[in-house]
């Protein structure tokens, strides 16, 4: 093989097929980016019935595997799909949103080696005896926008104007804190009923617009005359010019 086979692929602006029209970039819309892609990849390889992730979405950990399906007899076993986490350039900070599409990702079905140490809600312990802690109802707050409701509450409480401001497009949504969990369980159900991608739209090359064809290059034959006529040009100026400087002076000599 030869460069990237991108096998499938999910953006988070497409979250407005499943009715989330705000908030495309916060940790909650990256989760169901990672769902989204889980989804439609396990349904193009026709492994989404086999292996359907995590249903009770509570932030502890998911693993697919095997030995977990109840195979029928004479069904062909598959694996679950198995591929691995490359953040690139991004941070791999506590909490970061990367970890967010993670965890989407994982609970869809996909099966990808990672540990909690990077999910929201994860507390290293002190020293070296000190024990390590994770509080998976943190991290399932988190995935509902549980920060993006805490933000919203204290806002409308304390400056409702800049509240109003702020959540101008939430508010035009009819969401709000009180909404906001249903709204993304809303949307973790659409996907998982057709995470399948909106079909292209066909273009008519006969009213399409196309590009404007490029000038014709001028040969070097063709330049030159270019110049001598725009040399030419200048000199009928200037010559106009100085006849009519000429008859100026003429008639102020005759006064």
């Amino acid at each position: 093989m030869t460069g990237d086979n991108i096998l499938c692929a999910a953006y988070s602006h497409e979250l407005k097929r499943y009715g989330l029209k705000v908030g495309l970039t916060n940790y909650a819309a990256c989760y169901c980016t990672g769902l989204l892609l889980a989804r439609r990849l396990l349904k193009k390889l026709k492994l989404d019935k086999a292996y359907p992730g995590k249903r009770r979405l509570d932030g502890n950990l998911f693993k697919s595997h095997v030995a977990n399906i109840r195979w029928k007899a004479g069904d062909k076993i598959y694996r679950p799909f198995k591929c691995l986490l490359d953040i690139g350039l991004a941070r791999s900070s506590t909490g970061a949103r990367v970890f967010g599409a993670l965890k989407g990702a994982v609970d869809g079905g996909l099966d990808i080696p990672h540990s909690e140490k990077r999910f929201p809600g994860f507390t290293k312990g002190e020293g070296k005896k000190g024990k390590d802690e994770y509080q998976a109802d943190v991290h399932a707050d988190k995935i509902y926008g549980g920060h993006v409701r805490d933000y919203m509450e204290k806002l409308k409480e304390a400056e409702p104007e800049k509240y109003a401001k702020h959540f101008s497009r939430y508010i035009a949504e009819n969401i709000g804190p009180d909404n906001l969990k249903a709204k993304y369980q809303d949307v973790h159900r659409k996907i998982r009923a057709n995470p399948s991608p909106a079909p292209k739209k066909k273009r008519d090359l006969k009213t399409m617009k196309l590009f404007p064809e490029r000038e014709k290059r001028l040969t070097g034959e063709e330049r030159r005359l270019r110049r001598v006529e725009k040399i030419k040009q200048l000199d009928q100026k200037a010559n106009a010019e100085a006849e009519n400087k000429m008859e100026v002076d003429d008639t102020k000599s005759e006064e």
